[in-house]
C-alpha cells in the first residue's frame, strides 16, 4: 500500500504540474456555466439575430432545456477533452521509458494501472461534480426545476461512461505504446457503439446511451429499467479492460 499511494502521489503531481487538472476543472466549470445561459438567451440571441425562434422550434426556455444543453456539452465535447487529456496516460510513460527506474526496483505493474486510473477516475469525478454543481446552481437560479425523473441516474451514467473511456484509454496505451494508438482504439470503440446504437433491439445494452439518451430519462420517456443493463454492461467493460490493461502490462517488455 505505501507504494500504490507513494505512485499515486507522485501521478497526482504530475497531473498538477502538466496542467491537467487545471484544464480538466476549467473546460468543466466553463460547460457548467454555458448550459444554462445558453438555454437562457437562445431565444433573444435568435431575435437579435433577426429570427422567429418561434419558427425555428425555439420556446420559451426551461429547465428540460439547461439540461439539454449539459447533456450535449458533456456528451460531446466534454468527453472528448476527457480523452484526449489523459490520451498519454500509459502511452507517454511507455514510449519515454520512464517506468522502467520505478519498476525495477519493485513496484507491482498493477499498482501502476490502477494508481493511473484511479487518479484519472478522481480528476474526472472533480470535473464532472463541478460542472453539474454549476450547471444545477445556474439552472435553478433561472428556471423553476420541476418535472425532472431519474434524476441521479441520468448524471452518473453520463459520468460512468467517462469511467470507461478512462479505462480503454489506459488500455491503449499499453498495447500500442503511443498516443495516436490509443486515440484509435477509443474512438475505434466509440464507432463501434455508434454503428450498434443503430439496431434498436440492442440499444438497451449499448453503454453509449448512457452518454445519448439521458434526456429521455430526465423526461420520463425511458424508465430507469431501460438504462439497467447498458449500466451493467458498461461497468463490466470497465473492469475487463482494466484487468486486460493489468494482464497484457505484465507481460510487455519494457
Amino acid at each position: 500500500m505505501r507504494a500504490y499511494f507513494a505512485f499515486t502521489k507522485k501521478e497526482f503531481i504530475e497531473n498538477l504540474r502538466t496542467y491537467k487538472l487545471m484544464i480538466m476543472i476549467v473546460v468543466f466549470l466553463i460547460f457548467g456555466v454555458m448550459s444554462p445561459l445558453f438555454a437562457k438567451f437562445t431565444p433573444e440571441i435568435l431575435k437579435a439575430a433577426g429570427l422567429d425562434a418561434s419558427a425555428l422550434g425555439v420556446g420559451t426556455p426551461t429547465a428540460i432545456d439547461s439540461f439539454a444543453q449539459f447533456f450535449k456539452n458533456v456528451g460531446q465535447l466534454g468527453l472528448l477533452v476527457l480523452v484526449i487529456v489523459f490520451s498519454g496516460i500509459m502511452a507517454n510513460e511507455l514510449s519515454k521509458g520512464t517506468l522502467i527506474n520505478i519498476l525495477t526496483k519493485g513496484m507491482r505493474r498493477s499498482t501502476v494501472i490502477l494508481s493511473k486510473f484511479i487518479m484519472a477516475t478522481v480528476i474526472w469525478t472533480v470535473s464532472y461534480l463541478l460542472c453539474l454543481a454549476v450547471t444545477y446552481a445556474y439552472t435553478a437560479y433561472y428556471f423553476t426545476i420541476e418535472n425532472i425523473s431519474n434524476a441521479f441516474l441520468a448524471f452518473s451514467s453520463m459520468w460512468l461512461f467517462g469511467v470507461l473511456l478512462i479505462a480503454i484509454v489506459i488500455l491503449g496505451g499499453v498495447l500500442f505504446k503511443n498516443v495516436y494508438g490509443s486515440l484509435l482504439l477509443t474512438g475505434g470503440i466509440v464507432v463501434v457503439m455508434t454503428i450498434v446504437n443503430i439496431a434498436p433491439k440492442l440499444q438497451k445494452y449499448n453503454p453509449i446511451t448512457l452518454s445519448s439518451d439521458n434526456m429521455q430519462l430526465i423526461m420520463a420517456q425511458k424508465a430507469a429499467s431501460d438504462f439497467m443493463p447498458a449500466v451493467i454492461i458498461c461497468a463490466v467493460l470497465t473492469i475487463v479492460s482494466v484487468i486486460a490493461s493489468i494482464m497484457i502490462f505484465n507481460k510487455k517488455q519494457l
